[in-house]
């Protein structure tokens, strides 16, 4: 009888967990003064959601009565409000870090995650931590969190002699949802206990199904609201003053807008007018010896915020807007280029994006950048003319989302780029498809890309993937395949660098959901890889991978993994010439990772890396070491060492005029060198208080390739040396940047930042390897730019204009 009650309540506690639970949100007149204390008159006999569930690490175990949590929801017209209480049997033990805007740090958070659709695709994350800071993102399963959207919203939290409290307003202009009368919404509550590294949630999420955004609960009782003109004006005003070697000191003042227009409760145009993007985080530079581009991270807010639409199908690179020229100068006999610039400047761009209640996404992005010219300088008569380096051009990207079932979508995606005469267009069209099972348990994927350059002549190319994936339980597993033509190319308006090939890859991996006696997390996993060259069939890439990935319960993480490349494959980039590949060696990798729990004062990163090629003396290894170390609640440090060596590494250094008689026009030179690479990274964060902080940032990099013995690249794919070639190709690159900032956010969406920079870099092929010496031949007057800015950022709401000129009426 006794094990029939057990299982009974078991059972019971179960089904409770299991469903979907629903919260009554409670209309209010009263004004809700957002201070922490929830004692206003409203808050007393609001419905309250409770019983938290744990969601990492122990899923669908109850929240221990000592951190009960309690969470009430109120609305108006402008508006809803959440009261938050967090229960602690520990108050004196919360952590409370204090740190910048999207970035916790060592600190207890709640959040709550809104979806007005209730449709189960998109969530609209909102987080306060006990130092009161606070975070925001917009979470899709595809993506994951999304960082770099911003919405302007209140809260404070307050720490008290039984736990900690946060109040919330979060106005209906950072939401989306539909325009009924009768209100259904998507939410849950989210609450972690730093200092236990313990996650719950009010509605259970269960890791055991591959999504997270389908398992809310529901918000109702949201009925007859009327909300505001969503109107917004960001009007701001930034002073530069520059200064370097050989160069006059100036200074030079810049002022703009930015507007957000709700065009309806689901739609929002986002237009920037004259942009300042001078103080966005300098670019990590690198000696770059392949023969692609470097990469970099997007870090203009304009293009990162509420962007998720337009990340679709993987086709859209924004850092081509207003990026580097499209046009290389013709230089005639005796002349020389003497003034250029790395980017191109942007006119403006707006940005339309939202989703119908059909669950129809739709994303319009316009942006045009100036036409641009670089200076030539004969040198014999010292004449100069200007030649355009980038037309006037016009970028355009289109998406339409249409997500179904509340766990699938079909995504159609065009970019297009239009210059201004005679110059390069560029189009590309694709469709992809992200389709799961009812249940969340399997997953069918995949995206066509065609890509259309309109030139001297017209090159079409195609790129498609396919891939299947079970998605829930322990064991999980993938297969995919990707095609790609030779002419594939959507670089204008994205970034792809491998063409011409097909490929077969897998994955199998095992986790467990639930922590064991000595591990919170474990997770193995077993990949495999081959790629095959369109044209020929040699294979061009082959891997098998075994990766494990660990956390203790002590909350310390450790990782490993061994990648096997057991067969040569063709490399037909590194020649940076047509049908013409090198030979990469059979090798094997080996690699580990430590990461000590940051909830303590000093913490430390590791991770060693070692390859060894199937060639005499081609080895690579290094390592990379990030010590941390908190002082308090205000003060952190970091410093991250990175150390990187190749030692008879093939690479190509140049192509010369061959033999005339020979088949082939050019020789392909290689070169046998050791490259070796150096960073030092520090970074520092000073917290006045949650809307305060100084910031510190600055990264010192060395790396050179010192070429031993020059060789030329044969028919079929071997090096052969080649003592002919005697220039000079060796290769130094070191660089310094460092970062010094102020910021304050002295009002909701308001912002004061104070930036002082200072940043140099050089190239020789002469490699001095005094590691002083490229260290302190940047720190010099005569190396060193220097940039001092201020700029002010104002968040103007239309509605309390309104009501303000209405009042003094």
């Amino acid at each position: 009888m006794k094990k029939l009650v057990f299982l009974s309540l078991l059972l019971m506690s179960f089904w409770c967990y299991s469903q979907k639970k629903s919260l009554q949100a409670q209309s209010t007149v009263e004004s809700i003064s957002i201070d922490g204390k929830l004692d206003e008159v409203a808050w007393e006999n609001a419905p309250i959601a409770t019983n938290f569930i744990m969601f990492e690490p122990d899923n669908g175990k109850p929240i221990p009565e000592g951190k009960k949590t309690e969470i009430k929801v109120l609305y108006n017209n402008d508006a809803i409000y959440i009261g938050a209480m967090m229960y602690d049997d520990e108050p004196n033990k919360i952590l409370k870090e204090i740190s910048q805007r999207d970035n916790f740090g060592t600190a207890d958070i709640f959040g709550v995650f809104v979806n007005g659709f209730n449709d189960g695709q998109q969530n609209f994350e909102f987080f306060v931590s006990a130092a009161d800071v606070q975070g925001d993102c917009i979470m899709t399963d595809a993506i994951g969190e999304d960082y770099s959207w911003d919405a302007v919203w209140l809260s404070k939290a307050r720490i008290t002699d039984k736990g900690w409290i946060v109040e919330i307003k979060l106005p209906y202009a950072a939401l989306r949802f539909s325009a009924e009368n009768k209100q259904t919404w998507g939410i849950n509550f989210f609450r972690e206990v730093k200092r236990e590294r313990k996650k719950y949630t009010w509605n259970l999420i269960d890791t055991k199904i591959g999504t997270f955004t389908q398992q809310n609960g529901e918000l109702a009782g949201i009925e007859n609201i009327k909300p505001p003109t969503r109107l917004f004006f960001l009007p701001y005003a930034s002073y530069y003053l520059n200064a370097a070697d050989g160069q006059k000191t100036y200074g030079t003042m810049k002022g703009g807008m930015d507007i957000k227009y709700g065009i309806n409760d689901a739609f929002t145009l986002d237009a920037i007018l004259i942009p300042d993007f001078g103080q966005t985080k300098y670019d990590d530079q690198i000696l770059n010896l392949s023969p692609f581009e470097q990469q970099f991270n997007e870090n203009r807010a304009f293009f990162t915020e509420g962007t998720d639409l337009f990340n679709k199908g993987n086709i859209f690179y924004s850092r081509r807007i207003g990026g580097s020229p499209s046009v290389d100068p013709d230089l005639n006999e005796n002349e020389e280029l003497i003034e250029t610039v790395q980017n191109v400047n942007l006119i403006n761009a707006l940005k339309v994006s939202g989703r119908t209640k059909n669950g129809l996404g739709i994303g319009v992005l316009n942006a045009v950048t100036e036409k641009t010219y670089a200076t030539i300088k004969d040198t014999i008569s010292n004449e100069t003319r200007q030649v355009v380096i980038e037309p006037l051009t016009n970028y355009n990207v289109l998406v339409l989302d249409q997500r179904f079932r509340k766990n699938s979508s079909v995504t159609f995606i065009n970019t297009n780029v239009t210059r201004n005469g005679h110059y390069r267009d560029a189009n590309v069209t694709g469709l992809a498809w992200d389709l799961n099972t009812k249940a969340n348990t399997y997953s069918l994927y995949g995206n066509a890309k065609y890509s259309h350059i309109n030139k001297e002549e017209d090159k079409n190319g195609v790129f498609t993937t396919i891939g299947f994936a079970e998605t829930s339980g322990k064991y999980r597993y993938s297969i995919g395949s990707d095609f790609v033509t030779k002419d594939y190319d959507p670089n204008d308006l994205g970034i792809n660098f491998y063409t011409n090939y097909y490929n077969f890859y897998g994955n199998a991996n095992y986790r467990i959901l639930n922590p064991t006696k000595h591990f919170n997390s474990f997770r193995i996993n077993y990949n495999m890889y081959a790629e095959f060259n369109k044209e020929s069939g040699l294979v061009q890439d082959n891997s098998i991978n075994v990766n494990v990935n660990l956390t203790t319960v002590k909350n310390n993480y450790f990782g490993g993994g061994i990648t096997l490349y057991p067969m040569e494959s063709h490399d037909y980039y590194e020649p940076r010439a047509d049908k013409r590949y090198v030979i990469i060696p059979k090798k094997i990798e080996a690699w580990g990772s430590i990461s000590t729990n940051y909830n303590n004062k000093f913490a430390l990163d590791l991770n060693p890396s070692i390859a060894v090629a199937d060639e005499p003396g081609r080895i690579a290894y290094g390592v990379d070491v990030g010590p941390r170390y908190r002082f308090n609640d205000k003060l952190l440090l970091t410093y991250y060492f990175s150390f990187f060596r190749k030692n008879n590494n093939k690479g190509y250094i140049d192509s010369v005029d061959g033999d005339d008689n020979e088949a082939t026009p050019n020789d392909i030179v290689f070169a046998n060198r050791n490259v070796i690479t150096y960073s030092n990274t520090i970074g520092g964060k000073y917290a006045l208080n949650s809307t305060m902080t100084f910031n510190l940032s600055v990264r010192q990099y060395w790396s050179y390739a010192e070429n031993k013995d020059i060789l030329q690249l044969e028919q079929d794919g071997t090096l052969t040396p080649y003592p002919e070639y005697t220039d000079n190709k060796n290769s130094s690159f070191y660089s310094w940047n460092a970062d010094l900032s102020y910021s304050w956010w002295f009002a909701p969406g308001s912002q004061v930042s104070v930036l002082y920079r200072n940043s140099a870099d050089n190239f020789e092929r002469v490699i001095d390897k005094q590691y002083k010496d490229n260290v302190t031949a940047l720190l010099n007057n005569d190396a060193l730019k220097h940039v001092f800015s201020v700029s002010v950022k104002y968040f103007i709401d239309y509605n309390a204009v309104k009501n303000k000129f209405r009042k003094r009426a």
